[in-house]
């Protein structure tokens, strides 16, 4: 059952990187792969069994896709000291603009709820 839910995860990530390599150069392959997977599960209303079980397996190892960040923190130290403060303004931007629409977001949908689902 693990073998089939590997399965399915890797021709979702083979269809992400084909439609990425035909149509969409600029998301990552397994990004868009993750996508429809997620649509794909929405639309079904459930995770299967194997799905779940795979994906549970990978989840124990998912401390070790920290890694390479932190050494890439480590071996660029100095050059991410010394533009620090342009880091830190992107950061903060990306945190505002992240944060406005996750207000707006929520009050669409407060309202939607509010309606009955009537559109908002």
């Amino acid at each position: 059952m693990l073998l089939r839910g590997l399965t399915w995860l890797v021709l979702f990530q083979l269809l992400g990187t084909t439609i990425q390599a035909l149509c969409l150069p600029m998301l990552p392959g397994p990004i868009i792969g993750l996508l429809l997977l997620f649509v794909y599960l929405v639309w079904r209303g459930e995770v299967s069994a194997p799905v779940q079980e795979a994906a549970g397996s990978l989840l124990r190892y998912l401390p070790l896709m920290l890694v390479p960040p932190a050494v890439g923190v480590m071996a660029y130290a100095d050059l991410i000291a010394a533009n620090f403060w342009s880091i830190a303004g992107a950061l903060l931007l990306s945190l505002l603009v992240s944060l406005a629409f996750a207000g707006w977001l929520m009050q669409r949908l407060i309202e939607r709820q509010t309606n009955g689902g009537k559109g908002a």
